[in-house]
């Protein structure tokens, strides 16, 4: 009993005293300081859905992207703290240089950073070069890599990169030796990008260390297939230790530079300024390590966090939020324990895909749009929200995500609509009625209307199919569930092999473009699961990223908005809220907004954590 209150007074935070009243003697203060000093500081955390692996230009998953921008680093990155969000350099000389047109930019690499130490660099310390970037860019291109992320740059047609893909295709081996105008080192520690569009925002493709963080070339070629396995960068945390989809362990990079902690919180953010008076000026990384757990079920990875098996958890479950964060709030209970909360709308989107190619689902014809349409009016989606998700999301009228340049809190469309009525109407117009009498719809033609969608096998997918097949059934329209693993699904569902699946998308940069790759045709395999084609929609998102921002740019983007809630390859559901916690002894906590890479600026204070 004893032991056990002094462990709660530690939690608390208070001075850990004998229950009989006596202060700790001088010798017994020493030796619990002695020991809390000594220990390790380890950040304990669980994703809920298994990694890939951790090479950037395979990846595009939200957990292998997350663990990425630990080890590799880019040239630029978001402030942990600045609200709206702000660029500045990481391992950059300085801000960019960009031609008038906004087609040419010129980077600068700061000298004397390096790579952590490995094998593949035969006992040489290896800087930084301009070279590395180049390098890592072009294995976007190289078809072996199969990038899911290849789409999205081959739309920017960097001078010359899209020409050497191609051979590549023809000849099967990528040449990373020819030099391409639009891709290329000026000096050891400069290289410049042409394009042939001007791209305003070019500079947040290189504030994405997750993606575009630089790997050695040596490095890739010393391990071959097995890099997903070897991540070597010249970030803050190297990994030691990988038990796949079960158990991923990173360590401080001994040679990890100097960085502080210099984050800009706004002048009214009180937060903000109380972390900034309290960790500005220490070195990062803060902790020693990170250990990261994959608890795909939703009661057990609560549960570990209340039982202090884990120090933080993202998402707090929805069924357990009235027992977390009533109203945003963290219930008394756990407030008395000094838990820590935070609730904000996420920069994401909830949404189900159509495969366009699908002979069912697909098409471009009007009864192929009506169906789709037809489904998407018949999703109780504030049914979804209220029961399923405990509330803790907002309905979703667009693809364009929250906190982006282009989002617009009054934009109402018929993607927020659920209307039975007009939904039966339409399926009723085009043709889909029950033609043998056994209460479901056939197609137009008479052959079976039978939908197929992917899912998975865990809780809450359990409980979205179940309203999937109540919404469904409300339709005449028969359905149903086909369970596999989400690497399964990933992978399926980017060769086309999925007639439908539910998954979400968060954003990687405040330019509201990216959610729009979802709809661009040059990005089927990689960001466009639907595998939507539409050259009008293609020829917009094209004019949309060579345009500054501007009144007529925002005009451009409700009329994407529109085409894509016209013809409906995705029914977005809804923006979820984040709700986080973190026991009392996590010090510096922030939701990113567009960025997976924060762990370095998180401490953890040992005085504050229960003492064995």
């Amino acid at each position: 009993m004893t032991d056990r209150l002094n462990r709660r007074q530690a939690a608390l935070g208070l001075a850990l005293v004998p229950l009989s009243g006596a202060a700790l003697s001088a010798t017994e203060k020493a030796a619990v300081a002695a020991t809390v000093a000594s220990q390790k500081k380890v950040l304990r955390y669980a994703f809920r859905i298994a990694e890939t692996g951790f090479d950037p230009a395979q990846v595009n998953d939200l957990y292998s992207r997350t663990i990425t921008p630990h080890i590799f680093e880019c040239l630029y990155q978001y402030d942990h703290l600045a609200r709206p969000a702000k660029i500045k350099p990481l391992t950059a000389d300085g801000m960019p240089v960009h031609s008038d047109d906004y087609r040419t930019w010129t980077f600068k690499v700061r000298p004397g950073i390096f790579f952590m130490s490995d094998p593949a660099f035969k006992g040489q310390k290896r800087e930084l070069v301009a070279e590395d970037y180049v390098y890592s860019l072009k294995r976007f291109a190289d078809p072996k890599n199969k990038s899911p992320v290849w789409g999205g740059i081959e739309v920017q047609e960097i001078l010359g990169l899209n020409d050497l893909h191609k051979k590549a295709l023809a000849s099967g081996k990528f040449d990373f030796d020819t030099p391409i105008e639009g891709l290329r080192t000026l000096d050891r520690y400069t290289f410049q990008v042409k394009m042939k569009d001007p791209d305003p925002r070019h500079i947040s493709s290189w504030a994405a260390s997750d993606l575009f963080g630089a790997v050695a070339r040596e490095v890739v070629e010393f391990y071959g297939a097995d890099i997903p396995a070897h991540p070597v960068g010249t970030g803050p945390f190297k990994l030691v230790q990988w038990r796949r989809s079960s158990l991923i362990v990173l360590e401080r990079n001994p040679e990890f530079r100097e960085v502080l902690w210099d984050a800009e919180p706004a002048a009214d953010d009180a937060y903000g300024q109380a972390l900034a008076a309290r960790l500005k000026g220490k070195r990062l990384p803060l902790v020693d390590r990170v250990e990261v757990s994959i608890i795909e079920e939703q009661q057990p990875r609560w549960l570990s966090f209340l039982q202090k098996g884990s120090d933080l958890i993202e998402e707090v479950p929805p069924e357990f939020i009235d027992k977390a964060m009533p109203g945003g709030k963290v219930l008394p209970g756990l407030a008395r324990q000094g838990i820590q909360g935070w609730r904000v709308v996420r920069s994401d989107s909830a949404y189900t895909y159509f495969n366009m190619e699908d002979p069912t689902v697909g098409g471009y014809t009007p009864e192929k749009v009506a169906l789709r349409r037809a489904i998407g009016l018949g999703l109780d989606v504030e049914r979804e929200i209220r029961l399923v998700r405990r509330g803790q999301a907002i309905t979703a009228q667009s693809p364009v995500l929250p906190h982006s340049y282009a989002f617009n809190n009054t934009f109402r469309s018929e993607n927020g609509e659920y209307n039975l009525p007009r939904a039966k109407a339409l399926l009723d117009m085009f043709g889909y009625a029950d033609k043998d009498g056994d209460g479901y719809r056939e197609m137009p033609d008479g052959s079976p209307l039978l939908l197929r969608k992917s899912t998975q096998p865990d809780q809450q997918s359990r409980q979205l199919d179940e309203q999937w097949r109540r919404d469904m059934n409300a339709l005449n329209i028969r359905i149903e569930f086909v369970p596999a693993k989400w690497p399964e699904n990933l992978k399926a569902g980017r060769a086309g092999k999925l007639m439908m699946w539910g998954l979400g998308g968060s954003g990687a940069g405040f330019d509201s473009l990216g959610s729009l790759a979802r709809y661009d045709s040059r990005q089927i395999g990689g960001q466009n699961f639907a595998r939507f084609k539409l050259p009008k929609f293609d020829e917009l998102y094209d004019r949309l990223g060579a345009m500054p921002d501007s009144p007529e740019r925002l005009a451009l983007f409700e009329e994407a908005k529109r085409l894509a809630v016209v013809y409906m390859p995705y029914k977005h559901h809804c923006h979820r809220y984040y709700n986080d916690m973190a026991h009392p002894w996590v010090i510096g906590y922030r939701r990113p907004l567009f960025w997976n890479e924060y762990w370095q600026f998180l401490d953890i204070d040992n005085s504050l954590k229960p003492q064995a």
